[in-house]
């Protein structure tokens, strides 16, 4: 994933929520649909996401410094993971405030065509927005499934856009529903009972964001294929008996920091231990963008 890439998926993300938010909330003014006025908060929300995250990229590619010298690539996890809290209180708590209220207090929505107007619009605009989330997260994502790819990825703010923009797609068509039950049925618990059910979906969406943006918080390794690689050339190289252990861990979604602990041939000099270590630092940065530190540690198999 390129940091344009990336940036450019927000941007887009952004101006379609603001577009859609204003949308909603005179739709929902106009006809007194609680389901419309929840999808009126979660677009209003998703917009602040995009712009927490934008300012998160913004500090992320701030260079090290004496007080963070690996530099501050993890702003972007903890922006995500701020997102995630604000998509189960904010998105999640709201909806289902508003439905349980629509429910106890039901009001028939009044001039149905212009909420499924905008539900229509909306639904063309989330979807491009989708769709360009979704073809950046596949660009690293190739042969996993859709749950393997979340599992996996490292690039935090395309995978919530993408999971915010998923909540957002079956949020208007539960919307959509839950409107046409009460005109069909002159009852309007089913508008209410939409709001409920939308808040629920972005409670789970939410529940699986903070897992994930908790998880690369605290730090994970990077991909398995990445590490076989750094093994294998760390082995290849000369004057290296064995390699005991690979350890890495993603700072960012581009920036890896990977240890090396390798047992060096005793008959060598320090001299050729320290250019078989600049050997393998400088050929593994050439040949993996994405790792900016390369240390190896000289161990003997006793330990």
């Amino acid at each position: 994933m390129s940091a344009s890439g990336s940036a450019r998926t927000l941007v887009v993300a952004l101006a379609a929520n603001a577009g859609i938010a204003a949308a909603k909330f005179v739709a929902a003014a106009i006809t007194g649909s609680s389901a419309m006025l929840t999808e009126g908060v979660h677009s209003i929300v998703d917009s602040i996401n995009q712009l927490l995250l934008l300012y998160g990229r913004k500090q992320a590619a701030r260079p090290p410094d004496s007080i963070h010298p690996f530099g501050y690539g993890r702003e972007l996890y903890f922006w995500s993971f701020v997102v995630a809290v604000l998509v189960f209180s904010l998105g999640a708590g709201v909806s289902i405030y508003e439905g349980i209220l629509h429910i106890q207090h039901p009001e028939p929505a009044a001039d149905p065509k212009i909420a499924f107007i905008v539900l229509a619009v909306a639904i063309v605009l989330e979807g491009y927005s989708t769709f360009e989330a979704k073809k950046d997260f596949d660009t690293n994502n190739e042969g996993r499934s859709f749950l393997q790819s979340i599992r996996h990825s490292k690039d935090a703010p395309t995978m919530v856009v993408l999971l915010e923009n998923t909540g957002a797609l079956a949020g208007l068509g539960i919307a959509g529903v839950g409107l046409a039950l009460s005109l069909i049925t002159h009852n309007p618990f089913w508008d209410g009972f939409a709001s409920v059910l939308i808040g629920v979906v972005l409670g789970v969406l939410a529940a699986l964001l903070l897992y994930e943006a908790k998880s690369l918080l605290i730090g994970e390794a990077a991909d398995p294929a990445l590490v076989e690689a750094i093994t294998r050339r760390a082995a290849s190289q000369p004057g290296i008996v064995a390699v005991h252990e690979v350890l890495t861990v993603h700072l960012a979604p581009d920036i890896v920091t990977a240890i090396i602990s390798a047992d060096f041939d005793d008959a060598i000099s320090a001299r050729d231990v320290e250019r078989a270590v600049l050997e393998i630092e400088l050929s593994l940065a050439a040949q993996f963008p994405e790792l900016k530190r390369v240390y190896v540690r000289p161990q003997h198999s006793g330990g």
